[in-house]
């Protein structure tokens, strides 16, 4: 039998830092710019993202910059680390991606080099990818999920047909975290403030309370995976939503490290899709 060929390996992209900004208190936005992006196509999807590429602490490589060659020659444990974050807009006249970072300290890789980053520094990423954008034939939009999730849901809200009828539901630290997000006339998104309470309470609850319209629903529903199990077992097995009018996955697992979720995210999302599908009765 022969072989499969080897996956190449995803073209890098080179951007430079251009500005930064803190939106909230947890939450800060950077602008990339640079020749390095001349070939950068964001595509359609309004849950596109980028994976950003980050070299362990004491390694470099050689330029030009090249990941398929980093990954033959360099052992695996100097591959750089990837952190998956969404495209929260991208200025193609000026070719300028806007990213969004949830920042909580010192946890994690991405948060606090957003934090310190410093306009003039190089970055790189692959991508994007993405499989998300609001359907203009639903009847109505869901649109729910926490901080991780809000770059995507306000690029979704901000890409919203005319008249769309939309429910929107964020769950965020508390008042401090909620931003202004230019939404279709008629749209509100509603702030759930999460407080003192585990995360993603609020938002299962909001979203079990929700007086669902008439129609089809076209779902978006995303953030930590043990949030997104609950409302999809709502959304599948109590409202009955069809699975191909849901695009829902855990962008993050409470108590897991990106790399440990990684490791596990397709395993752990097909046991739950084999789970929580509905029965069909016996005739």
């Amino acid at each position: 039998m022969a072989e499969a060929p080897a996956r190449k390996a995803p073209q890098a992209h080179e951007a430079r830092v251009v500005r930064t900004e803190r939106l909230t208190p947890h939450m800060i936005r950077l602008v990339l710019g640079g020749e390095g992006l001349a070939a950068f196509e964001s595509g359609s999807h309004t849950d596109r993202y980028i994976k950003l590429l980050f070299a362990p602490e004491g390694v470099s490589y050689p330029e030009p910059f090249d990941i398929g060659h980093i990954r033959a020659e360099f052992p695996r444990d100097q591959w750089p680390s990837q952190r998956t974050y969404t495209v929260r807009a991208w200025d193609a006249g000026r070719r300028e991606l806007t990213v969004d970072f949830v920042v909580h300290g010192d946890e994690g890789i991405a948060g606090p080099w957003a934090a310190r980053v410093q306009p003039g520094e190089t970055v790189r990423f692959t991508g994007p990818g993405g499989g998300y954008a609001p359907d203009a034939g639903a009847d109505w939009h869901l649109l729910a999920g926490d901080e991780s999730a809000l770059p995507a849901i306000a690029a979704a809200l901000e890409q919203m047909p005319t008249e769309a009828d939309v429910r929107a539901l964020v769950e965020v630290a508390g008042p401090e975290e909620e931003q202004k997000i230019a939404t279709p006339d008629g749209v509100t998104v509603i702030w759930l403030h999460r407080g003192t309470r585990p995360t993603g309470e609020a938002l299962v609850a909001a979203v079990r309370d929700l007086d669902f319209p008439a129609g089809d629903v076209h779902a978006f529903v995303h953030g930590e995976a043990g949030t997104v199990k609950e409302l999809r077992r709502h959304l599948r097995m109590d409202r009955g939503v069809p699975r191909e009018r849901l695009s829902i996955s855990g962008y993050w697992r409470l108590g897991q490290t990106d790399e440990g979720w990684r490791a596990i995210k397709r395993e752990w999302n097909a046991q739950v899709e084999h789970e929580q599908e509905p029965v069909a009765p016996v005739a």
